[in-house]
């Protein structure tokens, strides 16, 4: 009979979502998954960083508030109550993870990346035009590999150059779920009026002198964010510390994070089962088993992909899915403590848009499918949902 792993005395997970907003003190190195560092090379920043960031900064200070001993953990030793082991996640999940600012009042601001079905172009001199990508059945005369009856078109009387650099403001972000196309003068942010790139020259070293290589300069991107933006993190299955330090990105930047109250916009749950039909936004990027497409879809008899997840069926209409991209990262905890890289997997990027009808749910259905993401009951990756992959957001069908 093996012996029980020691459980250690940290506070109890919560049930509750809690909100940290976390401020960088410092530049961040919010570094993705391509390597750097040899001649020439250049470290590219991407920002926001992927959800697993945030999560592991965030669990890594609740191991040091209760006093872990981090070594015993790395190799499984000890359990803890809300993060469980390296092996076996316990309940932490992180259920959100977005851009944020403070307000001159003090109010907590959300910015969300443009969903794929917005398109914002160029209108006269600096003014912004914002158009919605509708699901249209193609005319018979035109062909294509697309596997659905209809396929998302942009109807559009005149030639306009796609602008870029922009953010939707919370505002903007709830009339794009409540169907209502945002407001293109008050609901878009500039990225200049939240942060700048800082670039940075590092030397290769020599592995065996540990001094500076010849011919070995590398650049990479430093991101300086103005003072008041950050991130906004959601937590739910732990009890975290309300205020203190966090070690973020490359080379373990400085940045603060602190206890904060959050409503999130939502759509209407109630109007959405009434309608029958509705659409779903990626908020972080998806890892699903079937590349594109999300966990619970499965082609059925009649040649329709239907989701069937939660208590939620419907038929997937159409969607508007931009270049997959490969998430990876460092797993500190692996190889017993000395770490590893994690596997290199393909994701659907944050902002992907699935349009879905012959909706059956109730609004509690939506509403738990929405508070659990793509993730079945028994749970594809318990390691990534513990990292907030896979969250979503629902949205009216059409948006006007």
């Amino acid at each position: 009979m093996s012996a029980a792993i020691p459980r250690s005395n940290e506070h109890p997970p919560s049930d509750s979502t809690e909100h940290r907003f976390i401020e960088p003190l410092d530049v961040l190195f919010l570094r993705g998954n391509k390597l750097f560092g040899d001649p020439g090379s250049h470290g590219e920043s991407l920002v926001p960083p992927w959800p697993s960031a945030a999560a592991g900064a965030l669990r890594s200070h609740l191991l040091a508030q209760d006093g872990t001993d981090l070594a015993a953990f790395a190799k499984g030793q000890i359990t803890h109550p809300s993060l469980g082991t390296p092996a076996a996640p316990g309940p932490f999940a992180l259920t959100a993870f977005t851009l944020a600012r403070q307000c001159d009042d003090g109010s907590l601001q959300t910015l969300h990346a443009l969903p794929a079905d917005l398109v914002v172009t160029d209108k006269d001199g600096d003014k912004k035009h914002i158009q919605s990508l509708r699901p249209q059945a193609p005319h018979t005369g035109l062909l294509s590999s697309s596997g659905f009856a209809q396929v998302p078109v942009l109807a559009e009387t005149e030639r306009r150059k796609a602008a870029s650099g922009l953010w939707l403001s919370q505002a903007g972000w709830q009339r794009y779920l409540n169907g209502q196309l945002p407001n293109a003068e008050h609901d878009l942010v500039k990225t200049s009026e939240l942060w700048a790139i800082d670039s940075r020259v590092g030397i290769g070293l020599n592995a065996d002198t540990r001094s500076a290589d010849d011919g070995k300069l590398f650049t990479t991107q430093a991101v300086a964010f103005q003072p008041g933006v950050g991130f906004l993190a959601s937590v739910r299955g732990a009890t975290l510390p309300a205020q203190g330090s966090l070690r973020l990105g490359g080379d373990g930047r400085a940045a603060s994070s602190q206890s904060v109250d959050h409503q999130a916009p939502k759509a209407d749950l109630h109007a959405i089962a009434t309608q029958g039909r509705c659409r779903v936004v990626l908020t972080t990027p998806g890892l699903f088993a079937q590349g594109w497409l999300p966990n619970g879809f499965q082609r059925e008899a009649d040649g329709h992909h239907w989701l069937n997840l939660h208590g939620v069926r419907a038929r997937l209409v159409c969607a508007t899915v931009p270049r997959s991209e490969t998430i990876s990262g460092w797993d500190l905890a692996a190889n017993n403590g000395k770490g590893q890289p994690k596997a290199a997997l393909r994701s659907a990027p944050s902002g992907s848009v699935y349009w879905l009808d012959q909706l059956q749910a109730t609004p509690e259905a939506l509403g738990k499918l929405a508070d659990s993401g793509f993730w079945s009951d028994a749970c594809e990756d318990t390691h990534r949902r513990a990292e907030g992959f896979n969250r979503f957001a629902f949205a009216t069908y059409d948006c006007i």
